[in-house]
């Protein structure tokens, strides 16, 4: 039996943006996520910040994760979601921890808080809440 993490690892393997952009699936359980990516020069924007497209990504994405396996892993979309920069992305990683608010059976709210580590420092950037739909089963 495959666990929560390998399936998710093979959902991710499945999006072609994800792997453009190299995320990893570092944690996943029935209510938690958390997405990595190692950062790079064309991720960011004029003034050498990370992109708000990036980290709305990497939001999103782990809103999706979180929200998906919390309603048993059935397939899922976004709703709709909120995103709140709080500093600008400065780092050589951006990691995206989400977790489950509410949780039912159409519909599910997630948190997610964004993080750019440098060296052994890490620094929150964003926070993110968005509402999760079911759209059918995992294998469908």
């Amino acid at each position: 039996m495959e666990s929560v993490l390998e399936i998710g690892n093979e959902i991710l393997s499945k999006q072609p943006f994800s792997q453009l952009m190299g995320t990893q699936l570092t944690r996943l359980t029935p209510s938690e996520a958390v997405l990595e990516l190692s950062l790079r020069d064309d991720m960011k924007q004029q003034h050498g910040f990370v992109h708000g497209g990036v980290l709305s990504y990497m939001a999103d994405n782990a809103l999706t994760f979180a929200g998906g396996f919390a309603m048993g892993g059935v397939q899922v979309v976004t709703a709709e979601f909120k995103i709140n920069y709080v500093r600008p992305a400065i780092g050589t990683r951006l990691v995206a921890r989400a977790r489950t608010v509410h949780v039912g059976r159409r519909q599910t709210v997630c948190q997610c808080d964004l993080f750019v580590q440098e060296a052994e420092r890490e620094t929150l950037v964003a926070v993110a809440q968005g509402t999760i739909s079911a759209m059918g089963s995992r294998e469908a």
